[in-house]
């Protein structure tokens, strides 16, 4: 699938008031072309007509990454926020049900497996928003090189690597630790249908999104005939309890959720 196709149905797949925040990559097609159909005229016209192309698409490339920035560090902090209250609020029901003696009621593990489930979909689609718009910058600007000659792609994927919406390791740890406190807080929990209710309860919000985003990162990091040093790495499969959940529930299809 051509990326522009890829993107398209990401977007259409995503949260809905995630969807202008991806990259605008038609824009940015429309400014390549310009630019090669600037470098291929006469040749003072080439000279003034690509400088001023060329300065339009890098302002464009530094609007978008600025763009990136701004959302990804937005979400960042709300996940932290939340994670952070999840995680008392797991450890409250589990001391009280300790000390009750007995498992946690059905409600109270329905109510706050559905948050964590769903807050961990969420921070799958920012890993997934991350790696989809740096493959996208990646792309545009091969194509810019590819048709104009020059060499701009490795300087500024250079600069990309050091952007903030780039640096996932933070989101990274909090999927893990998402995982981890749903095995810790209810492990006296482990009924079949105790473990599929929480999932159930989330797929008619962000579950199929989160599917559809693991989909994506999975096929974007995988290896493929034009893998290369701009790539991102190959992704490792999801082991999680949880994520194995996911899988399970999307092969029954959705009379499951």
């Amino acid at each position: 699938m051509k990326f522009g196709k890829r993107l398209k149905k990401q977007v259409e797949e995503s949260l809905p008031e995630w969807r202008d925040k991806f990259l605008a990559y038609k824009r940015l097609k429309r400014l390549v072309r310009l630019v090669s159909a600037a470098g291929s005229s006469s040749p003072r016209r080439r000279r003034r007509g690509s400088a001023a192309e060329e300065a339009a698409f890098v302002r464009l490339l530094d609007a978008e990454v600025d763009r990136f920035n701004a959302f990804f560090l937005e979400r960042e902090e709300d996940f932290v926020i939340r994670h952070r209250e999840l995680k008392e609020t797991a450890k409250k029901v589990a001391e009280d049900a300790w000390r009750r003696r007995r498992p946690p009621s059905a409600a109270e593990t329905t109510s706050v497996r559905k948050e964590i489930v769903d807050l961990h979909g969420e921070m799958v689609l920012l890993l997934n928003y991350s790696a989809i718009n740096y493959t996208g910058l990646a792309k545009i600007l091969k194509k810019y090189d590819k048709r104009t000659g020059r060499l701009l792609r490795l300087p500024f994927i250079d600069k990309v690597l050091g952007q903030p919406f780039f640096a996932t390791e933070l989101i990274s740890r909090l999927v893990r630790e998402c995982e981890a406190t749903m095995e810790a807080a209810f492990e006296a929990s482990r009924g079949t249908s105790a473990r599929t209710t929480p999932v159930a309860a989330a797929g008619q919000g962000i579950f199929r999104n989160t599917v559809a985003a693991l989909v994506t990162m999975g096929e974007l990091r995988s290896g493929s005939s034009t893998y290369g040093h701009f790539s991102l790495p190959p992704m490792a499969p999801p082991e999680s309890d949880l994520l194995r959940c996911v899988c399970v529930q999307v092969a029954a299809g959705p009379a499951s959720i």
